[in-house]
């Protein structure tokens, strides 16, 4: 075979032989395989910076600020005075002076219970005891006049003793059948209607003196140390309440008490807020949630996502002066939106991994890059 090809001339090169390709195209195939390699080799190039300053974590240390926080409390709202009107004697309601709601006034009359069969009895004592006086009084006179004795007298005067307290207990009878209110108040609920038959003792209505209310709340066992080291200070122990439509009411209470004794159910304690209520907008059994402000002095406070829990214990990793990353437990005292009160764990100067916890390990050695404690908080506040 003649590989010169036809008419003595040759080819350059053996890949011109079969497909009768020029020698461009060839240069042209070996430049596009050049720049291939040369962009895989500048995308390795980019991948290692990328790894290379991913390796860097952030880290801070621990704010120190005087800052404040709001805590709230669910609250059971009572009447400064509640108490339930039961009826005193036994029989029919004659007339009822006051409705549901209604402001009524010390000694004013609620109700009146059919008095007739009080009064007889009232009158038939009456008559009892002048029979008594009569009776005594003519003993008496044959005493001094030693026809009787002495003994005699002593049985009139103690039967006539008698008839004024039968007379007296008559005469309170007739005033149950008047009930009236025991101090200023609003009326709740009528039991009952004219007409009604009633025991004694049955519950016709309660009556609440709402001027003022009291708010009941709990605190903890550790809440309730820390609020008694407060108040040392005066003015600690202002409340505000907010009601059950998340307004604020707009007079501010008291905290007055603290009960005597834990709740050995729940380890918490009942405290007792006043607050005004001069427009009755508040009532007995509504529901509302006391508001307490604390102030913290010197606080140190960091970001929430640089710790991680494992079995209820909340951890940060502490770095140390040679970048080598120590897992440690610390307490917190307080959450404020995303960030954290540090009880106990950590000092001002402690350095420690403000991102990636996940992607390190305990004892590892780690690149290190330090955001100042103000913008490391002011970014995770955000």
């Amino acid at each position: 075979m003649n590989i010169f090809g036809v008419k003595g001339k040759r080819y350059f090169s053996p890949l011109h032989w079969p497909f009768k390709s020029n020698y461009n195209q060839m240069n042209r195939i070996v430049l596009q395989l050049c720049l291939i390699m040369f962009v895989s080799i500048s995308a390795c190039h980019s991948k290692q910076e990328q790894k290379s300053e991913a390796g860097k974590y952030p880290v801070t240390t621990p704010l120190v600020i005087d800052t404040s926080f709001t805590k709230e409390y669910v609250a059971e709202i009572q009447s400064l005075q509640n108490i339930e009107i039961r009826a005193k004697v036994k029989g029919y309601i004659e007339s009822i002076h006051a409705d549901e709601g209604q402001l009524v006034k010390a000694g004013q009359i609620l109700f009146t219970i059919r008095p007739k069969e009080y009064e007889a009895e009232l009158l038939k004592t009456k008559a009892n005891r002048k029979t008594a006086e009569l009776e005594m009084q003519n003993v008496k006179k044959l005493t001094e006049k030693n026809i009787v004795s002495q003994t005699e007298l002593d049985v009139a005067e103690a039967k006539l003793e008698e008839a004024k307290a039968e007379e007296g207990l008559a005469e309170l009878y007739v005033s149950y059948t008047k009930v009236t209110a025991p101090f200023s108040g609003t009326i709740d609920r009528l039991k009952f209607k004219v007409g009604s038959l009633i025991d004694e003792g049955t519950l016709l209505t309660t009556l609440s003196d709402n001027k003022e209310v009291f708010a009941y709340f709990n605190f903890s066992e550790t809440e309730y140390l820390n609020y008694q080291s407060r108040t040392i200070d005066k003015g600690k122990n202002i409340a505000s309440l907010i009601l059950a439509n998340n307004q604020l009411h707009p007079y501010p209470g008291i905290i007055e008490t603290v009960a005597g004794e834990f709740d050995k159910n729940t380890g918490s304690i009942a405290l007792r807020a006043k607050f005004p209520n001069p427009n009755l907008l508040l009532k007995q059994g509504e529901t509302g949630k006391v508001q307490l402000k604390t102030d913290l002095k010197n606080a140190l406070i960091i970001p929430q996502k640089s710790t991680f829990e494992v079995q209820d214990r909340i951890y940060v990793y502490v770095v140390d002066k040679n970048n080598v990353v120590q897992a440690r437990n610390i307490s917190i005292r307080q959450k404020i939106s995303n960030l954290y009160v540090i009880e106990s764990g950590l000092s001002e100067s402690d350095t420690f991994l403000l991102e990636g916890i996940q992607n390190v390990k305990e004892d590892e050695k780690i690149q290190s890059v330090l955001i100042p404690a103000k913008q490391a908080i002011a970014s995770a506040a955000n």
